[in-house]
């Protein structure tokens, strides 16, 4: 145990252990949103200079944003986050349910797997697939779930509480050739600081990513479709977005957006290898100093900053306060999830075929850019405290 690290040593800050959940916002990105936001304030929609300004902004951010992850500006398509896309995804591609399949993996985020539950109310057929202990799909079991029928299959890259990262270009050549070659659509909102994001080599046709775990503004996201891919509204009102989207474009939000794939992309290598070294001697100390401690998920096909562990016999919630309020903040898993405390425990958990209190006791830890060795000590010195 590492006890020469006092509480003393980390009360002039608070450890931030949640960046899944939401990431800090870059002071550099922060910078050119207040930048752009002074100068391009019009509506982009306008036809006066005010306006004609901003459209060229952007123009600009568009083109940046798909070139970061190797798109054609027209592309993309600008969102209010992650939810939104991954909608636009479902119920944008499923034109007519009732004669529709989808294969959606167990595993997928709420705003994934509600959609789904929603189209099979209005008639579709829709295959869950399961997933092995680690959290991984079934490479035969994909196959065998693709119906000629089948118009869309969402896969998660990389999962928001275990943080396993699925084998997208396998599934993409799966889907290939396959009869129906339905399509894929894939919510990379997680793995945009770590892997690579090239839509080319990973062989999606729609791809969802935003700016909040990313260092950016929250608000703001994109959904990448395929140019020949025919997609449907689901708001409707001026028509921005080529009429895939109506609003007016958030300019200032969206260049924070822009500016944080820049500044991911070009940290990625550095700081992916960075953290996945503090995750591992986290993983070790945890293991080693809290009985009974178990993980969740990959060892190895893991996103680098992602701990995720279940302790028997607690209750994960209660620990979220415990750690609060020694000035740890972590969560039970996803924060989407955790709204209105309803006594749900984390549907990954659950697929991954350990119960639920294994479900329950579940705890997650994401790292962070600002995470330092001495924080993680710190954690699992306060954590032996209520634990045991």
């Amino acid at each position: 145990m590492y006890n020469m690290i006092s509480k003393k040593s980390t009360a002039h800050k608070r450890i931030y252990l949640d960046h899944a959940a939401a990431t800090p916002l870059d002071k550099g990105v922060l910078s050119v949103m207040q930048k752009i936001g002074s100068e391009s304030y019009g509506n982009p929609s306008s036809l006066y200079k005010e306006g004609v300004e901003a459209k060229k902004s952007l123009l600009e951010i568009r083109k940046d944003i798909a070139e970061t992850i190797g798109a054609n500006p027209d592309e993309i398509i600008f969102t209010g986050g992650g939810t939104e896309s991954n909608n636009l995804a479902l119920f944008g591609i499923v034109q007519d349910p009732k004669k529709s399949h989808l294969v959606v993996s167990s595993v997928e985020h709420a705003s994934v797997l509600e959609c789904a539950r929603e189209l099979e109310k209005r008639g579709a057929e829709v295959t869950y697939l399961p997933v092995d202990k680690d959290g991984l799909v079934s490479l035969k079991d994909l196959k065998e779930a693709i119906k000629e029928n089948t118009v869309l299959v969402s896969v998660m890259y990389a999962n928001n509480e275990i943080g396993t990262i699925q084998p997208i270009s396998e599934i993409a050549k799966i889907i290939r050739h396959s009869k129906s070659k339905p399509l894929f659509h894939t919510d990379a909102c997680q793995a945009a600081n770590y892997l690579d994001m090239n839509v080319l080599r990973l062989g999606v046709d729609l791809m969802t990513f935003n700016a909040s775990k990313i260092y950016g503004p929250k608000g703001v996201g994109a959904l990448f479709v395929k140019r020949g891919i025919k997609i449907s509204p689901i708001l409707f009102g001026g028509g921005q977005e080529k009429g895939t989207r109506s609003g007016t474009e958030n300019v200032a939000g969206l260049k924070g957006f822009a500016e944080a794939m820049k500044v991911a992309e070009q940290m990625k290598e550095k700081e992916s290898a960075r953290l996945a070294k503090l995750r591992d001697f986290f993983i070790q100390e945890i293991l080693s100093e809290i009985p009974g401690a178990i993980l969740n998920g990959s060892a190895e096909k893991r996103l680098p900053n992602n701990v995720n562990i279940s302790i028997p016999g607690t209750d994960a919630e209660e620990l979220v306060i415990q750690l609060d309020a020694r000035g740890i903040s972590c969560s039970t898993g996803s924060a989407c999830a955790n709204i209105g405390h309803d006594g749900k425990v984390s549907h990954v958990i659950e697929a991954l075929g350990f119960g639920r209190e294994r479900a329950a006791s579940s705890l997650r830890f994401t790292l962070g850019r600002d995470t330092k060795k001495e924080d993680l000590i710190f954690t699992v010195n306060e954590l032996s405290k209520f634990v045991g």
